[in-house]
């Protein structure tokens, strides 16, 4: 931006800020009020965060990613010790076989010992979304697939706040009437922290959901909660519930929040409040019970996740390993995901990226490195699910070319 163009934006801006302080703005019809905060919003984004590198880069990503197993080159033993020393090695999918194959459970590893699908009683997918993980986009393509594979995709009704923690009684009547009250093959989709069906009495549905690599799912949710269209979209739906943000907050920017200590991106250890912001993936993977899910990465909640993904879920995927995640979802949950990956790229094509914000800033190293240091069981989680999620893929490859495990 030119130094003229940039007085004249910053100029104008103050005119807005000003019109609001002094009132010279009128506010009579819901109308008037959500073309201003558009206007002003979209002012914002489309000077100040100009940045379509990201979602680019993004979309890179997803074609770069392999779609074959042979595209890795996993056929033959030859990791180097550099590379078997690297930290992070596991966490990627050459990694994690070469992992396997180092310790000898290549040779023994089935779908069968990774497959919960035949443990559902009812024939229900149920997808328990986590906030900005792409679900939106999930859920567009549990529509596509209902048509192509018949069965029913269904979601909870809109409200202007989220139920998700319920009490026994609560979560009883929820899933008796919401999740198992239909009589075909359906999906049902709701944001809600995981449900003990034992606990409460009920026959387990196919559990299905998504994650987010914990900094970035917390920087897309910081603008996307300051984005227009989110705005328009609950304002249209809920009307006055929703009140006008104010000017300085839209104009916050992350990377300023997480460096100078602002209360709104303060991610304190342990602590119990906060649940609207979404700062726990955690916690729905966790469960119900708030004494043990609900402080803020702790290392309980941790261990109650994992156990809940590898007893119960079925897939649990990500959108950062489209390919990965499409196909595990297709060998493992084949009744509802059969052809999943052309409808997906199919999708891609009409939709683009569902709920993307293009105007997103990046997040500098220091205010990454804080988000890291707070976040340390958040973030083992999320990798601890990327790896069963390899071993998944890596099974159902081996079953189609037993000579991988050699």
């Amino acid at each position: 931006m030119s130094l003229n163009a940039e007085r004249s934006y910053k100029m104008k801006l103050r005119d807005v800020e000003n019109a609001f302080k002094y009132r010279r703005i009128p506010y009579p019809k819901r109308s008037v009020e959500l073309i201003a905060l558009l206007a002003i919003s979209c002012t914002f984004f489309l000077f100040m965060h100009t940045n379509k590198l990201n979602s680019r880069l993004k979309e890179m990503e997803v074609k770069l990613q392999p779609s074959e197993f042979s595209a890795l080159g996993l056929t033959g033993n030859h990791i180097s010790g550099h590379d078997a020393g690297k930290h992070d090695d596991i966490n990627t999918l050459h990694g994690t076989y070469q992992y396997l194959k180092s310790t000898g459970q290549l040779k023994h590893l089935t779908t069968a010992q990774l497959n919960n699908t035949p443990r559902a009683q009812v024939d229900t997918l149920f997808f328990n979304r986590v906030a900005k993980t792409g679900s939106e986009k999930m859920m567009e393509l549990l529509k596509i697939l209902g048509k192509r594979n018949n069965f029913q995709a269904r979601r909870d009704a809109g409200a202007v706040y989220e139920v998700v923690i319920m009490h026994d009684a609560f979560a009883k009547n929820f899933i008796r009437t919401e999740v198992v009250n239909c009589t075909q093959a359906n999906s049902y989709t709701k944001h809600v922290a995981f449900l003990d069906f034992d606990l409460l009495g009920e026959p387990w549905p196919i559990y299905i959901n998504l994650v987010r690599d914990p900094v970035e799912r917390l920087v897309s949710w910081f603008y996307y909660i300051r984005s227009p269209w989110h705005f328009g979209e609950r304002r249209n739906a809920f009307g006055d519930a929703i009140p006008l943000p104010d000017i300085d907050w839209l104009k916050k920017d992350f990377n300023r929040c997480i460096e100078e200590r602002d209360p709104e991106c303060v991610y304190e250890q342990m602590e119990m409040g906060n649940l609207g912001d979404h700062r726990r993936q955690s916690l729905f993977l966790c469960g119900q019970n708030m004494a043990v899910c609900m402080p803020f990465n702790s290392h309980e909640a941790m261990q109650r996740a994992k156990k809940n993904v590898e007893k119960h879920y079925a897939v649990v995927g990500t959108w950062e390993d489209t390919n990965t995640t499409l196909s595990v979802l297709e060998g493992y949950i084949p009744r509802f995901f059969g052809g999943a990956k052309d409808e997906y790229y199919a999708l891609r094509k009409i939709l683009g990226n569902v709920n993307m914000n293009s105007y997103r800033p990046g997040i500098s190293d220091k205010a990454r490195a804080i988000l890291s240091q707070n976040l340390t069981r958040e973030i083992e989680l999320y990798q601890f699910i990327r790896h069963r999620l390899y071993k998944q893929y890596i099974a159902l490859k081996l079953e189609e070319d037993p000579r991988l495990r050699n």
